[in-house]
């Protein structure tokens, strides 16, 4: 399998072997190998969907030249789902799609690629109309990541009106597992010796919400001290026993609380860190996008989560050259990037996705525009980042080693954040203290503290 994309994906990979390995067959590191070849696919933007369609055709020119006769090609994944009537009749190559829905069903889907399909013109197309599959702690899974971390899926499907994205057009509205599920899911992973808990869903701080309303009806008013919240999970998690962190990862700024907060602030688990997409700051492109939140509510809450969480790492990504942002705009976007000072900061040029409310708008912003607003929002981060890492010298951090020479701290995300450079090996997926003796720009150069 190649999976591409965001970490919701990878779960969704992991399920997919899960069952595969469930029904008995082996999975292998080596194409030539295979008898089946999946690529799990993004269609998230425009650059994700290039890499996807690259990766089916290099894997279609695999399964014609390799020395494995009758080898299978099934393409997975949101550019599967979003896409499948169309490349069916354009990539001859694949033998089936399969859609969102049908992750814990990758075995017979399997099954049915590999039958005698010789007199079929056009792959198989299996993808479901609408996404409904959640994820349950029984659900098989076969696990990409390295011991020492996991992702976690807490909920599926999202029910914001972006009007850049079409996520909601994929994955279908918001489905949210019990706390139960997730706290059996959790216990076990710990117990595996996973020592990072990484919570992921389109919306994490929506989780729950959607069983409120199912318990209260359409018309009835909705209690959330009844019903699952992120809090309540986080409060379950803070019980399971063992040495670990909780990190949160994709929550929309309209959905937190005081009462997150708090609970934040009180775990002994949950890692001081939060990850925030805000995508602008500035009213008029927060409007244009439909993100159902104000410049005010976004300051205020930032304001909150530093004067309630000392020590608490942000990490938030915005959107440059959205359809109607002028200059002002993105002036005023740097002028809070310097402000606020995030130690975390990605951004994206804007893509125009078919289907989207945001490709009919007028204003479409130049490509070189886009381009060089993206470069002056990067310069300006790396100025703060490595002012950040400078600030770090001399203190003491406790670190999760990746490698026998790498680790991460509490304020860093696997995969997408800063490494710990470390003076000496140390055991891989263990929990070490370090002193930062110098910064790289984002990174650090730290040594292992005696004990």
């Amino acid at each position: 399998m190649v999976s591409l994309g965001c970490a919701k994906n990878l779960v969704d990979a992991e399920i997919m072997l899960g069952d595969i390995r469930a029904h008995g067959m082996e999975v292998t590191a080596n194409a030539e190998d295979a008898d089946v070849l999946i690529v799990n696919t993004c269609g998230f933007i425009d650059s994700a969907k290039e890499e996807s369609i690259e990766a089916i055709l290099e894997a279609g020119q695999r399964k014609q030249l390799g020395k494995r006769r009758g080898q299978k090609l099934i393409v997975s994944g949101c550019l599967a789902q979003r896409f499948a009537k169309e490349l069916v009749h354009q990539l001859p190559e694949v033998d089936a799609f399969m859609g969102l829905d049908q992750v814990s069903e990758a075995a017979t889907i399997v099954r049915k690629a590999l039958g005698d399909r010789a007199s079929e013109a056009d792959p198989l197309n299996l993808v479901t109309s609408k996404s409904r599959f959640v994820p349950d702690y029984t659900t098989p899974r076969f696990r990409l990541t390295p011991n020492h971390f996991s992702y976690v899926k807490i909920a599926e499907g999202c029910n914001h009106p972006c009007s850049f994205c079409v996520i909601p057009q994929m994955r279908g509205r918001h489905r949210s597992r019990t706390i139960d599920s997730v706290a059996s899911e959790v216990h076990r992973l710990v117990e595996e010796g996973v020592k990072e808990i990484n919570l992921i869903s389109q919306d994490t701080t929506y989780y729950g919400m959607d069983l409120w309303q199912q318990k209260a009806g359409p018309r009835q008013p909705v209690d959330s001290s009844q019903g699952p919240t992120l809090t309540r999970l986080l409060e379950r998690l803070e019980q399971i026993p063992g040495d670990f962190w909780v990190r949160l990862l994709y929550t929309h700024p309209a959905h937190w609380s005081q009462e997150l907060i708090r609970a934040i602030a009180a775990s002994s688990k949950v890692a001081r860190y939060v990850d925030m997409p805000l995508q602008h700051i500035d009213d008029e492109m927060l409007g244009l996008m439909r993100r159902e939140t104000s410049r005010r509510h976004i300051e205020d809450l930032i304001s909150s989560i530093r004067a309630e969480i000392p020590g608490i790492t942000l990490r938030t990504t915005f959107i440059v050259g959205f359809p109607g942002e002028n200059d002002a705009h993105f002036e005023e976007l740097l002028r809070f990037i310097r402000a606020v000072r995030f130690e975390r900061l990605g951004v994206f040029t804007y893509s125009r996705e078919e289907g989207s409310r945001a490709a009919k708008m007028p204003g479409q912003v130049p490509s070189a525009t886009k381009l060089a607003r993206y470069r002056r929002a990067m310069a300006l981060q790396q100025e703060i980042a490595r002012e950040h890492a400078q600030s770090l010298v001399g203190k003491e951090l406790k670190a999760l080693v990746e490698q026998p020479l790498v680790a991460r701290s509490e304020g860093d995300a696997p995969e997408v954040d800063t490494r710990i450079l470390l003076n000496r090996p140390s055991p891989v997926g263990e929990f070490v203290r370090v002193l930062v003796t110098g910064a790289q720009v984002y990174d650090l150069r730290a040594d292992l503290s005696e004990d």
